[in-house]
């Protein structure tokens, strides 16, 4: 699994021209899935967001998690975050999961993530043709990736 993760001041993502899912001050995730992704990568990536120190304390110094911060999370379902770029000028995204199996872990990531920070949690909708506004805070993104812990 792959996320981007951005700290941002506010979010919202809309779905025919309805918001879906609106936060203040949070993350905004881009969650891409894999076709080799299962449960290990949602807890270790679940593990890793909620525990993640971005935000600033009062020594302006980034120590403090989406918990301490009672912040919000938005999360928006990306495939192609998988996509190979290597040959050619269209994108390949033979390595992304096929939708049953993308769908399935997107849920299950939800969940989770639900379970492990029980702030306020709003998500897009897996398929669906999204635009997302935002206001990255810093601005700070990040690329998590669950097969590439480094």
């Amino acid at each position: 699994m792959k996320i981007i993760l951005q700290r941002v001041k506010e979010a919202s993502v809309e779905i025919d021209t309805q918001i879906a899912g609106s936060i203040n001050q949070g993350y905004l995730i881009y969650l891409g899935i894999g076709e080799e992704d299962q449960k290990e990568d949602i807890d270790w990536l679940v593990n890793k967001i909620s525990n993640f120190r971005i935000f600033s304390d009062e020594d302006v110094k980034m120590n403090l998690n989406i918990r301490e911060v009672q912040g919000e999370i938005l999360i928006v379902s990306q495939f192609t975050l998988h996509a190979s770029t290597k040959k050619g000028n269209r994108p390949s995204f033979t390595k992304a999961a096929k939708p049953e199996l993308a769908k399935k872990l997107y849920h299950d990531f939800i969940e989770s993530m639900k379970e492990a920070y029980h702030g306020n949690i709003q998500t897009g909708r897996f398929g669906a043709n999204m635009q997302v506004h935002s206001i990255n805070d810093g601005p700070l993104t990040f690329i998590l990736d669950s097969k590439n812990k480094d």
